[in-house]
């Protein structure tokens, strides 16, 4: 089941820019860094109550990240929302005829396993879920 938005994640071109005007311009405290190998993203971690803001930078300049940024520019990628069963979710949504952009859920940040929705399913908007690792 769902049970939080676990994170609204920003596409950035400069990462050290862009944590810079986070940390120093908003002042939000960085909680951290970590790239993230399968998805092939440099990210920062910036917590809020509740929730975080991940800042996404593509690793190495390859992977969807990158294409995406050469697509749309920097901006709001994707909304992920934090799931306790990511499986049965993916089915259950898959019921209500969602499409994703992978078959089956993946590594994430922080020990996590993810999947995207693609975002014809969700009315433009790409989600994420993310089920935390115990």
């Amino acid at each position: 089941m769902i049970i939080a938005l676990d994170h609204v994640a920003v596409a950035v071109d400069d990462l050290q820019a862009a944590i810079a005007r986070f940390a120093e311009d908003f002042g939000l405290v960085l909680a951290g860094t970590e790239e993230v190998e399968a998805a092939k993203t440099s990210t920062a971690f910036f917590p809020l109550p509740g929730t975080r803001i991940e800042l996404v930078h593509p690793l190495r300049g390859e992977g969807p990240i990158a294409a995406h940024l050469e697509r749309r520019g920097p901006g709001l990628h994707h909304l992920c929302f934090r799931t306790d069963d990511i499986v049965a979710d993916v089915e259950r949504l898959k019921g209500k005829g969602y499409r994703f952009l992978s078959e089956a859920p993946s590594p994430g940040a922080h020990g996590s396993q993810v999947i995207f929705l693609h975002p014809k399913s969700t009315g433009g908007v790409l989600v994420e879920l993310s089920q935390h690792g115990s």
